[in-house]
């Protein structure tokens, strides 16, 4: 008699494969927790730079909030439940005037309104998060954050970039806020050691954050570092011109609108080319190829 066709020993599974069916779940939530905390570890090391910046504003805000007659406790919760390095040093700044607590309210209000257009331009690609993720998101979301996110979240219409973990987006935004609480407690419990933070140069931490955070996007496209020369460069004239704290706005303005447009002009010039038969041949996406934009997207 044949024993391989024996009853009972042809649907016997090998002792490997069984073995495999046994350890496969196990494995799966092996993995599970360490994908996760990979992804954390990634959103850490992102916020580095953001980091750098927060410690020493912080610190600044922490000695600032003491010498004001703030107790400890309060500019540590401020940190903890407004999050917002503008409105609190301007806070900090009416307050030592003697303003009143509407004047502060309706000032933060107004400064903070840029978080609408900020929120805004990231909501398509939080559509699909649960509504308590999304508020969190929302109260940590600062323009350092939002410099990041916007690089990185598939927000654009017709993105087809893979969306991020979303531990790696709130581990980003967590160690952001973590490193501004970190930095007012040591300003508050330094601020007796500090008689004026100006000669410490602190304020020049934000704007070397911010050339940190621009310098990836001036490598990846040309469109980007063509704006960033010209808004700098724009905004020592109207400086010199005498334009007073509105120069860095118009140009800004002015730089971002004209890089908008170069990409538009450049698609026109494509396709009057395509009109004189000069077309190139589709990209295996079976797209016309005129995503390069004359290289002004992509180097």
């Amino acid at each position: 008699m044949d024993t391989d066709s024996s009853p009972g020993k042809g649907h016997q599974a090998p002792p490997h494969q069984s073995g495999q069916h046994q350890s496969g779940p196990h494995r799966g939530m092996a993995a599970a927790p360490a994908s996760r905390r990979a992804a954390v570890l990634s959103g850490m090391r992102q916020a580095l730079p953001i980091v750098l910046g927060y410690v020493p504003v912080a610190f600044a805000f922490g000695v600032l909030a003491r010498k004001t007659g703030i107790p400890a406790s309060g500019a540590v919760c401020m940190s903890l439940m407004v999050f917002a390095g503008s409105a609190q040093l301007i806070t900090v700044s009416l307050l030592a005037g003697g303003a009143s607590p509407a004047t502060v309210v309706l000032t933060t209000f107004v400064v903070n309104l840029r978080h609408l257009l900020m929120s805004a331009a990231l909501a398509p690609a939080l559509r699909r998060w649960p509504r308590a993720l999304q508020w969190l998101f929302a109260f940590q979301l600062t323009d350092e954050t939002f410099a990041l996110h916007a690089g990185r979240l598939p927000s654009a219409p017709g993105d087809r970039r893979p969306e991020p973990p979303r531990a790696e987006t709130l581990a980003l935004n967590m160690t952001a806020q973590a490193s501004w609480v970190l930095g007012t407690i040591i300003g508050v419990f330094g601020s007796e050691l500090v008689a004026d933070v100006r000669p410490l140069g602190l304020d020049y931490a934000l704007p070397a954050m911010f050339i940190a955070l621009l310098l990836p996007y001036c490598r990846k496209a040309r469109r980007f570092a063509l704006a960033a020369v010209l808004a700098g460069v724009l905004s020592v004239l109207l400086a010199l011109a005498g334009a007073g704290q509105w120069n860095v706005i118009i140009a800004t303005v002015c730089s971002a609108t004209l890089c908008t447009l170069l990409p538009a002009r450049a698609h026109a010039a494509r396709c009057a080319a395509d009109a004189d038969g000069d077309r190139k041949p589709d990209g295996p996406d079976g797209t016309d190829g005129t995503d390069d934009l004359n290289g002004l997207d992509r180097t």
